[in-house]
């Protein structure tokens, strides 16, 4: 079993780099795999380049896929990260 979400990029920089490495940093405290896709890719969000890779801009929607032994604690937290930071 998985959890899933969509979030909107609210920043008006999107995902550059400073965001992105506090994304990373917060992917990194989990155990459970963290995939975030964007426009038919989808990258692991324990990787910078990754991260910095999908082009996400203000007003675009990813899609955030949570797996593993912390998956509901993992996803609710990276969720609310999101929603405070991106």
């Amino acid at each position: 079993m998985s959890q899933e979400f969509t979030f909107t990029v609210s920043d008006p920089e999107g995902m550059h780099a400073r965001p992105a490495g506090l994304l990373v940093a917060k992917a990194q405290q989990y155990d459970s795999t963290i995939i975030v896709s964007h426009d038919g890719k989808s990258v692991d969000a324990k990787r910078i380049f990754g991260v910095m890779g999908l082009g996400v801009k203000q007003g675009d929607e990813v899609t955030v896929k949570v797996q593993g032994n912390d998956e509901v604690n993992a996803a609710a937290e990276f969720e609310q990260f999101l929603k405070e930071n991106l």
